[in-house]
């Protein structure tokens, strides 16, 4: 896989204008200054990332989206980022970091020997400082290879058009995107990827994506606890719970790629 090429069907994929295009490498130690909390962290952007890519800013005066801003949180521009990783990087810690280092909200490409992952994070403000930014809410999808996808894949990159996002201002633009991600996970379970613009079909996907990765886990727990049972009866009543876990598991689903309000 060309990493590169990867990444550049993403950041094509979003149709943004060429003077919203910077493309021009970050160097690591940015990252470092900025975004690495421990030695620890520190140690894995310098033997994890390859290479650090700042591909596009939007904000008002390259996509023509208007600035957002209330008492909750302010974004003035949305940065477009990819980023290389070496064989055995943290790529889940490297992804956590990108994200807290940028104080704008991100739309990241990260790209691994696995494949490449897209991802987003909502950004609000610190309650106790002011000038400090945390993270929100985050959303992370993985794909095979953008340059040869498949029909979920090729619809999820299609939907990312900057034109097919809300204009309104920069936090809805974003959300947009975080949507999208959001929609390409509910593919990768039910099988088809479904678009909505509708507030109420998107919460409802979400909270079925948060119930389904909770009962995952409690199915792996119990499905443990049944192969560790030395008594019948433990194993019977363990196996009838892991049966209505995964009955819940399925509705779940089925919410997923449900279109009906």
């Amino acid at each position: 896989m060309n990493a590169a090429a990867c990444m550049s069907a993403v950041v094509d994929a979003l149709g943004l204008p060429a003077n919203a295009r910077i493309d021009i490498r970050v160097p690591k130690k940015i990252l470092v200054e900025q975004g690495a909390p421990t030695s620890a962290d520190k140690r894995a952007i310098q033997d994890g990332i390859d290479e650090l890519m700042w591909f596009a800013a939007c904000k008002p005066g390259t996509v023509g989206v208007p600035t957002f801003a209330d008492d909750i949180r302010e974004y003035v521009e949305v940065a477009v980022i990819g980023c290389a990783f070496r064989g055995g990087a943290k790529s889940s810690r490297l992804i956590e970091l990108i994200h807290r280092a940028i104080p704008y909200p991100v739309f990241l490409i990260t790209a691994d020997d696995q494949g490449i992952d897209v991802s987003t994070a909502h950004k609000r403000h610190a309650q106790n400082e002011a000038a400090k930014v945390v993270i929100d809410r985050s959303a992370i999808t993985r794909l095979s290879n953008p340059t040869t996808p498949s029909p979920n894949e090729k619809a999820f990159l299609d939907s990312l058009e900057l034109s097919k996002q809300s204009h309104r201002d920069l936090f809805a633009l974003y959300d947009g995107w975080v949507a999208r991600v959001e929609a390409m996970n509910a593919a990768n379970l039910s099988g088809s990827f479904l678009v909505s613009t509708e507030e109420s079909q998107i919460m409802r996907r979400r909270a079925a994506i948060e119930d389904y990765e909770r009962l995952n886990k409690e199915n792996a727990l119990l499905r443990s606890q049944a192969a560790k049972a030395k008594q019948i009866s433990q194993r019977v009543d363990l196996n009838q719970r892991i049966k209505s876990i995964e009955r819940a598991m399925e509705q779940a689903k089925q919410a997923m790629g449900s279109e009906q309000p």
